[in-house]
């Protein structure tokens, strides 16, 4: 994306009560683009009736705006997409039922579509309002498993303009005993790799630590995994970033998700950053188990949570 398209760039942000929205805002704010949260609909034409606006628009779009209504959000969607001078797109920011149940609990907050009743039945019926729209979404990030920080790496990923590159490419790192982590374009398995838990010095260690990189690189099979991932994505990466794609996501599983996905996600993570490429490296456990058991638990709702995954 050129820093022309990228000024001129329109995106309605919207979802269910406390899947993000508010922190979503921020982080584009944060990336570069004017933001305005609860704005009115029928104030939309009258903005964007304007003069060009010299740097992306973010538009906080809530189910509590005075003069919300499906129909009326719907009719702007698809409205301003032929007719806005700059292109728009709709970020959906979805939750499942049971964690945004969890996070109004935890926070004892009223849900505004139900503020006399329990929250459940306020995000029962925002869902109804909201199907249509969601239908529409040209971006669904699903962030039922996501921390602030997690939700901030995303929207980085999607909206952050990096000079020089047209293509962030994500390493990921996590165990196969949690399911494999939203929104992956790749998973490569490396659980027939030589597993460092059964050496008892290597154990409580990870595979970021050279005594349990080196242990693993002694399997014979570990090299030629290694190069044929690499020519994997020496192949793939420029034909991606050929078709415009502006994020590439590939995964490394293992049973635990710390000895052996985590090696092989810092292994391709430094040969791709050696190549040139905007390279971001998570470890999902690892991340968990430095949380602890109560911001793991409290997610998006977790106040202060502002680290980010790590940037080479």
């Amino acid at each position: 994306m050129t820093s022309a398209q990228a000024a001129n760039r329109l995106v309605l942000v919207t979802g269910p009560s406390g899947a993000g929205r508010s922190s979503a805002i921020r982080a584009l704010e944060d990336v570069g683009f004017e933001a305005i949260d609860n704005l009115p609909l029928s104030l939309l034409p009258r903005l964007l009736a304007g003069p060009v606006p010299d740097k992306p628009l973010a538009l906080g779009i809530d189910t509590r705006n005075r003069d919300f209504s499906t129909n009326a959000l719907i009719e702007v969607i698809d409205g301003m997409s032929g007719m806005s001078p700059v292109p728009m797109q709709v970020l959906y920011l979805d939750c499942s039922a049971d964690v945004l149940l969890r996070r109004f609990s935890e926070t004892r907050r009223r849900h505004p579509l139900a503020p006399a009743e329990t929250p459940d039945i306020g995000i029962a019926r925002e869902f109804d309002l909201l199907v249509p729209i969601r239908a529409r979404a040209d971006i669904l990030i699903d962030t039922s498993e996501m921390a602030p920080r997690d939700l901030r790496a995303e929207l980085e990923r999607w909206f952050a303009a990096r000079p020089g590159t047209s293509l962030s490419v994500s390493v990921q790192s996590f165990s196969y005993k949690r399911g494999l982590p939203r929104g992956l374009d790749m998973v490569l398995d490396c659980r027939f790799l030589r597993n460092p838990y059964w050496e008892e010095a290597l154990r409580p260690l990870d595979g970021r630590v050279d005594a349990v990189a080196a242990y693993i690189r002694e399997d014979v099979r570990f090299e030629p995994f290694r190069a044929k991932v690499l020519d994997l994505a020496e192949l793939l990466l420029p034909a991606y970033a050929a078709e415009g794609k502006a994020y590439l996501s590939i995964g490394f599983g293992c049973t635990g998700g710390q000895h052996r996905s985590v090696a092989m996600a810092e292994t391709l993570a430094k040969a791709l950053a050696e190549g040139r490429w905007q390279v971001s490296i998570r470890h999902r456990e690892l991340e968990r188990r430095a949380e602890g058991p109560a911001n793991a638990r409290t997610g998006l709702g977790a106040p202060g949570d502002e680290q980010g995954v790590t940037e080479r």
